[in-house]
């Protein structure tokens, strides 16, 4: 039997897998207040994984925009991922299985990077006397940050290849399957009538 490939979504399906291994962990660990500051190696995993990943994906993005510039980490990404995504700041993620709202990019709106991806540094590089940095809270905001860049990725290639403005939810429809835990504004899906 013949296998007909039509492409795929290597990010989306990454960031769905990372979404399943956060799914897991909630098993184990209550999304509460009290629990954002638990750490463990499969928290440390997440991190790690998620971050990396967000740093592969803002730089596609970069490279959207400046295929010459040599980009050398999440400092010179933070201006043209800005230009690319005005609001990215401001961007709220939802988790509405545990009633949480969060804003993972939210320091760049002072030119500071995220305390997530502050602590994803030290746990990477200094892993022996900041192990306690690889918290659920930052496992969440990286994996909610990773979404954003993520769907706006996808966005901005599909713009570039129709040569035209498209709105968020004309990329959200295509990104199959659906997110299972962490979603953008409701304005930028389209409404899924259930019959």
């Amino acid at each position: 039997m013949a296998i007909t490939t039509t492409g795929g979504n290597i990010h989306w399906n990454y960031f769905l897998a990372l979404e399943r291994d956060l799914e897991t962990i909630s098993r184990y660990i209550e999304f509460s207040d009290s629990n954002y500051r638990t750490y463990s190696i499969a928290l440390a995993h997440l991190l790690l994984t998620t971050s990396s990943e967000v740093d592969t994906v803002a730089k596609m993005l970069c490279k959207k925009v400046n295929q010459e510039k040599k980009y050398a980490g999440i400092n010179t990404y933070r201006d043209d991922v800005i230009d690319l995504i005005p609001g990215i700041a401001d961007t709220q993620v939802f988790m509405h299985r545990y009633g949480l709202t969060f804003i993972p990019w939210k320091k760049w709106k002072h030119g500071e990077n995220p305390a997530w991806w502050n602590d994803h540094q030290k746990v990477k590089h200094e892993r022996d006397t900041n192990f306690n940095k690889a918290t659920l809270q930052n496992a969440i905001n990286s994996l909610g940050a990773l979404l954003i860049l993520t769907i706006h990725y996808y966005r901005i290639s599909a713009q570039r290849q129709i040569n035209t403005k498209n709105a968020l939810k004309d990329t959200t429809i295509d990104l199959k399957p659906e997110s299972i835990l962490l979603r953008l504004a409701d304005d930028c899906y389209y409404e899924t009538v259930v019959s």
